[in-house]
């Protein structure tokens, strides 16, 4: 590494050849962004579906249905799954999306008993304006999570419109769930009677909760055994399964990411080793009269390695932040049969790729730096 006061020299070279160095910034900043959105991605499918050792959900849906449209269960099998041992709660939820289909901006209503999501699920939601009373005072309120918030420009009192559903928005939420940023939780009567199949006692999930992570499989074969012989039988699976198995067709056509990523990283390697291998020939002579000055190999290997970690810094910076400012600013979620899959855009997302385009910068840098620091004086000098 170079010495804090060699730091003015590095800029200096760095700002020599200002077009070639722009262009090579800016060129790892689009890699960047790119490869920040792609992480995002990545990111938010991953924990919507990746199971812990602390999970505890269960999603009991209509047998042989996938899209919300198509799933109807009897509203009072809660109190039959109550009756099972293992069930902490079982929650009836009606779910209503604009589009069932993979879409990037989709409302997706979600009817709970008031009272009941209250004290539980709706007991974990930070309320960022607005108030939960008012939402329980009114049976036409909607809690809205702030990506759709963000998305659609909603804040508390507005009416909402969306499907046919007529809704007051009582309060704008934040949860650590990311994919519950997109939702609008409202009475599930009123759901009930608003929606297009307007049919009371019918609802598309129930949300059921265990005692114990051990017991998700034990409880779920009971639940689907309990309903095995019922006119509408179910399928319960842990929510994290769920989810998987809602969007397998989205997760499969994301693997193709990966490939984006990769093209991404071998961009910067390529964009920060051009830069630096025309400007290595281009100074052959300032090395010589470096290594006249005194300045050892490895001293002139670090200063080169110094540009290249320069450049690939203002790069990855600028692409890291202007990904994650534009995914915050557009609050997109990525939708598939009800089920909302967030791109966040915190720390997690970005700092990552931030750190890989260093490394990418210092690998990059050290093959002009060693070439730079192995050239005689005396060819320094006959360098045309």
């Amino acid at each position: 590494m170079i010495p804090p006061r060699m730091i003015p020299l590095v800029l200096k070279q760095v700002s020599r050849h200002r077009v070639r160095t722009s262009l090579t910034v800016l060129g790892i900043a689009v890699a960047m962004f790119l490869f920040t959105a792609v992480r995002s991605v990545q990111a938010g499918v991953s924990e919507a579906t990746t199971a812990t050792a602390s999970d505890t959900g269960l999603v009991v849906y209509r047998q042989s249905r996938f899209c919300p449209f198509t799933s109807r269960l009897p509203e009072d099998y809660a109190a039959r799954m109550l009756r099972i041992p293992g069930v902490v709660s079982a929650i009836p939820v009606k779910v209503l999306v604009t589009n069932c289909r993979a879409s990037l901006d989709v409302v997706n209503f979600r009817g709970v008993p008031a009272e009941e999501f209250a004290r539980g699920p709706g007991a974990a939601l930070r309320i960022a304006a607005g108030s939960l009373d008012d939402w329980l005072r009114r049976s036409d309120a909607a809690l809205v999570g702030e990506a759709l918030a963000s998305r659609r420009g909603l804040k508390p009192g507005d009416r909402f419109d969306a499907n046919g559903v007529v809704t007051t928005v009582a309060a704008v939420f934040s949860s650590d769930r990311t994919q519950d940023r997109d939702l609008a939780f409202v009475h599930l009567h009123f759901l009930q009677r608003s929606s297009a199949v307007r049919k009371e006692g019918v609802v598309t999930q129930f949300e059921v909760k265990v005692d114990d992570p051990s017991h998700l499989e034990s409880v779920a074969a009971a639940i689907d055994e309990e309903f095995r012989a019922a006119q509408e039988p179910t399928s319960t699976y842990a929510e994290k399964a769920f989810t998987a198995r809602a969007i397998k067709d989205v997760m499969e056509l994301l693997a193709f990411t990966r490939w984006v990523a990769a093209a991404c990283v071998a961009a910067v390697l390529a964009l920060v080793l051009n830069s630096l291998l025309l400007s290595v020939q281009d100074r052959i002579r300032d090395f010589g009269i470096l290594m006249t000055l005194g300045f050892t190999a490895p001293r002139i290997g670090g200063l080169v390695v110094a540009e290249a970690l320069v450049q690939s810094a203002a790069g990855g910076i600028l692409g890291t932040a202007a990904a994650a400012a534009v995914l915050r600013a557009g609050g997109w979620t990525l939708s598939n049969e009800g089920i909302a899959i967030a791109f966040p855009s915190g720390p997690g997302v970005w700092l990552p790729g931030f750190a890989a385009c260093l490394l990418l910068g210092a690998l990059a840098g050290a093959f002009p730096a060693l070439r730079a620091s192995r050239t005689a004086i005396a060819e320094t000098f006959r360098a045309v």
